[in-house]
């Protein structure tokens, strides 16, 4: 017998902790290979922890609302005999299909070769999707790099590659119904952008007492609200917040989108919302001002190379979570659209990934949603700026036109914009809003989607 360390393992960039929230399996219970054995909780989103091994559970090292380093073993699961391997598992199930010995040593050829194929060690940290120890150890058994493992479609929860999947993976590459595996693969790392400093919530010298009566109900903040709570009350602690409005006449935005709507979504089988508008014309001011598209790390500000999209949306139970569309500025219409669509989705059922949580470099908040005519948003840190989206109004408007002025109905609504004023002045702030405000003015009615 043989005991193996199951580990919480890494999830993300930036994620360095979770809290186990729920044990799926109590000691006693055998475990098959790449079955959940605990669900746990990061920052924003919740996931499961599978095992890497076929075996007994033993010992829960933490319990229920422990917090755990990424890393820490949290649970010794008793196997028998080794971890069976990729390589034997592939001659194993040729031979139990009568292959001939030739046969089981030509495949265990091909093995050595892909092994030789990839020289260079896989890092797995590049990639945006979380894989399991036992998925990520076929992977580096069989040669398989990081953007074939990318590529698989995967049968588990949330898409989650399992056993099954890179095996049915690296059988079908055999039988050359997939491409090869390249001889160097190039692995590029992004700098992580700085972890913001933990919420501290500072309490005054003399708190002011609560009255509660008999007729008053105490409840307890779920864990989300405690730490939505800490993260807010830090940001205002860290950023000097100033705020810019401008009204936009978004006339021909809601014309085309009215025009339009029914063909977007038979054609492309999405619904066109305003939102995924309002996110290209972001992503296009980003790329002018970059000087936005920053962040603090004490005194030294990090220009941020990729343009990634913070989109805050409001989960089932009243709490909020801002999803991140990852190189917003590369997306046409139909890709913001899908984009928005698909974390949007996620976020209301509850299935986004940590990952899909990490990485923003600037957050635009619909408070029109909610009836809001313009809000003043606090900055989600790292990050300097925040835009919210007012709601869109029929409003009397003066018209000029080269016959003179006259008073028409138009469709406006206001953008706020909040910055912090530590490292973006009045002008910068102002004229990023503007260029946003110019690029929905001047939104072409005859464009395809």
């Amino acid at each position: 017998m043989a005991r193996f360390e199951l580990k919480l393992p890494k999830m993300g960039e930036s994620v360095a902790e979770a809290t186990i929230t729920n044990w799926l399996k109590e000691v006693g219970d055998k475990i098959e290979a790449d079955e959940a054995v605990l669900e746990i909780a990061t920052d924003k989103v919740d996931s499961e922890v599978p095992s890497e091994v076929t075996g007994i559970l033993v010992e829960r090292l933490f319990g229920k609302d422990d917090l755990v380093q990424v890393g820490q073993v949290i649970a010794i699961i008793e196997t028998e005999g080794g971890v069976e391997t990729a390589s034997s598992f592939l001659v194993d199930k040729i031979a139990d299909e009568e292959s001939t010995p030739a046969e089981a040593t030509e495949i265990e050829k091909t093995i050595e070769g892909a092994k030789e194929a990839v020289a260079a060690p896989q890092d797995f940290s590049t990639s945006e999707k979380f894989f399991s120890p036992l998925v990520k150890n076929i992977a580096k058994e069989e040669g398989v790099s990081v953007a074939e493992l990318d590529s698989i479609q995967g049968s588990g929860k949330d898409g989650r590659v399992t056993k099954e999947d890179i095996l049915k993976y690296i059988s079908d590459r055999k039988a050359g119904a997939v491409a090869a595996p390249k001889a160097v693969v190039e692995t590029v790392k992004e700098v992580a952008a700085p972890k913001a400093a933990e919420p501290v919530v500072q309490k005054s010298q003399q708190a002011v007492p609560v009255s509660v009566n008999g007729g008053d109900e105490i409840i307890e903040m779920d864990r989300m609200r405690k730490l939505i709570s800490g993260y807010m009350v830090a940001s205002v602690q860290t950023s000097a917040h100033v705020q810019s409005f401008i009204e936009v006449d978004v006339t021909n935005i809601v014309k085309w989108r009215d025009k339009v709507k029914t063909a977007f979504e038979k054609r492309e089988g999405e619904k066109l919302t305003f939102t995924p508008i309002m996110m290209e014309a972001v992503a296009k001011a980003l790329k002018d001002f970059p000087g936005m598209n920053i962040s603090v790390d004490g005194d030294y500000i990090i220009k941020k190379k990729n343009i990634n999209l913070g989109m805050a949306a409001a989960l089932p139970n009243g709490n909020l979570i801002v999803p991140v569309i990852k190189n917003a500025d590369q997306l046409n219409l139909v890709g913001m659209a899908k984009a928005v669509n698909d974390l949007g989705g996620r976020a209301k059922a509850g299935k986004l990934k940590p990952d899909d949580t990490q990485g923003g470099t600037y957050t635009v908040t619909n408070v029109g949603t909610f009836g809001s005519v313009f809000g003043t948003p606090i900055i989600n840190q790292p990050q300097v700026g925040i835009l919210a989206l007012g709601a869109i109004r029929k409003v009397p408007a003066v018209i000029e036109t080269p016959e003179g002025d006259f008073i028409g109905i138009r469709q406006k609504m206001f953008l706020s914009h909040s910055y912090d004023h530590r490292v973006v002045d009045g002008a910068l702030g102002g004229s990023f809003v503007k260029r946003v405000a110019e690029y929905l003015e001047a939104f072409d009615v005859n464009r395809d989607f």
